[in-house]
C-alpha cells in the first residue's frame, strides 16, 4: 500500500536507499579485491556501473509514493536476477567453486527490503526465497556460507516486513486519533456556543413560565424539554454496555436529565465497573426522588471524576430540613435515605454527606472509590 507523503513509511524507504548505497560500496571493494581472479574483469566493471545506475534509479523511484508499485518492484527483482545470471560468465565457474563471491554480494538484499516495506512479511519472504534460490543456483553448489546468506535474506524480509506493517497500522491509528481530536474540539466549541446562547435562553423561558397557566405555561414546559434534550445531545453519552465491562457513568445519569434536573458532567467518559456505576446511579435516583417529593423536583446534578474516586452531588433549592431530621425519620420507619442511599454507598465502600439548612435547600454528596472495596 503506498504511503502518503510524510507517512511513517518514508524513513523505511530512505533506509532502503541508504542500504543500497552502502552495499554498492561494499561490492566495489569486493570487485577491486577479486578482479584478478575473474574470468572477465572488464565485464565486472561494467556490471558494477550498471548496479550504480540502478541504485540511483531505485532511490529516485521509491522516493515517490506513486512509483512504489509492481512495475518498479518487479523490475528491481529482475535486475538483481540478471546480475546473478551473468555472474558465472563474468566471475567464472572455477572462481566461484574456489569460494569467490558473486557480483551482487550484499546488494541483492535491496529488492528484498523494498518488497518487505511495500507489502509486509509475505512479500519480503517471497523476494528473499527467489533471490536466495537464484544465488544458490549461480554458485552451482550449496555451501554453508551460501545457505547462511539465504537464511539471512529471509529473516531480513520477514522482520522488515513486520516492522513496515506496524508502521502502517500506527499511522492509521494516528490519523484516526487526529480526526477524533479534531471532531471532539469542534463538538466542544459547538457545545460552548449552544450553552452560551440556546440553552440559557431555553432555561430562562422555562424558569419564567413554569408557574404560568395556559399557552405560556405550555411554552415553558416545551422549552424545558428542549433544554434537557440539547444537554443530553452535547454531553455525548452513549448506550450503556451490558457485557459486564466498564460503564460510562454519564450514560446512566443522562437518563435523569430533564426540564427540572440539570446534569453537569466531564466532557470525557467517567468509566466505572458496571456494578459500581449502577449502584451509584441508583443512589442518585433515590436522591432525585426525594427532591421530587420535597423540593418541587428542581435539582442540579454534578459529576466529578477525581481519579481514585468519583463524586456525584445532587443539590436542590427546596425547604431543607433541620439537624436530626434524618435520624428521626429512620426511627419512625422511613428508611428511604438509610437504605436507598447510605446502604448502597456502604456496600461500595463509599461515603454519603448530606448538608441541609432550613430554607436554603439540600445537597447530597455521593463518593465512591473507582474500584469497590
Amino acid at each position: 500500500m503506498p504511503s502518503p507523503p510524510g507517512g511513517l513509511e518514508v524513513p523505511l524507504w530512505r533506509a532502503v536507499a541508504v542500504f543500497r548505497v552502502a552495499s554498492l560500496a561494499y561490492v566495489c571493494v569486493v570487485v577491486l579485491r577479486d578482479a584478478d581472479r575473474y574470468a572477465h574483469p572488464l565485464a565486472a566493471g561494467a556490471v558494477v556501473l550498471a548496479m550504480a545506475a540502478w541504485t540511483a534509479v531505485t532511490a529516485a523511484g521509491y522516493a515517490r509514493p506513486r512509483w512504489r508499485g509492481w512495475p518498479l518492484l518487479l523490475a528491481d527483482l529482475g535486475v538483481v536476477l540478471a546480475i546473478l545470471l551473468v555472474t558465472p560468465w563474468v566471475v567464472g565457474r572455477a572462481a566461484l567453486a574456489a569460494g569467490v563471491t558473486t557480483l551482487a554480494v550484499a546488494w541483492l538484499g535491496g529488492p528484498v527490503l523494498a518488497w518487505a516495506v511495500s507489502g509486509g512479511r509475505r512479500r519480503g519472504a517471497i523476494a528473499a526465497l527467489v533471490l536466495g534460490a537464484a544465488d544458490l543456483a549461480t554458485r552451482g553448489m550449496v555451501s554453508p556460507s551460501a545457505l547462511n546468506g539465504t537464511i539471512l535474506l529471509l529473516l531480513a524480509g520477514v522482520v522488515v516486513g513486520h516492522v513496515a506493517r506496524l508502521a502502517v497500522t500506527a499511522e492509521e491509528r494516528l490519523h484516526r486519533a487526529v480526526e477524533l481530536e479534531a471532531a471532539t474540539r469542534e463538538r466542544e466549541r459547538l457545545a460552548r456556543d449552544i450553552h452560551d446562547s440556546v440553552l440559557q435562553v431555553l432555561a430562562l423561558v422555562q424558569r419564567r413560565g413554569a408557574h404560568l397557566d395556559g399557552e405560556a405555561g405550555e411554552l415553558a414546559r416545551l422549552a424545558g424539554e428542549q433544554e434537557a434534550a440539547l444537554r443530553a445531545l452535547i454531553a455525548g453519552t452513549g448506550p450503556v454496555p451490558t457485557d459486564g465491562g466498564p460503564v460510562d457513568l454519564r450514560a446512566l445519569l443522562g437518563r435523569y436529565a430533564s426540564a427540572t434536573v440539570s446534569l453537569s458532567a466531564p466532557a470525557t467518559p467517567v468509566p466505572l465497573p458496571g456494578p459500581v456505576a449502577r449502584e451509584l446511579a441508583g443512589a442518585t435516583a433515590a436522591a432525585l426522588d426525594n427532591v421530587e417529593r420535597h423540593a418541587d423536583g428542581r435539582a442540579w446534578v454534578l459529576v466529578e471524576d477525581e481519579g481514585a474516586t468519583v463524586t456525584v452531588s445532587v443539590r436542590d433549592e427546596g425547604p431543607g430540613f433541620p439537624d436530626g431530621r434524618l435520624a428521626e425519620a429512620a426511627a419512625q420507619g422511613r428508611l428511604g435515605v438509610a437504605r436507598s442511599i447510605r446502604g448502597r454507598l456502604a456496600d461500595l465502600g463509599g461515603t454519603v454527606r448530606i448538608t441541609s439548612t432550613p430554607g436554603a435547600g439540600t445537597e447530597v454528596e455521593l463518593t465512591v472509590p473507582r474500584t469497590p472495596r
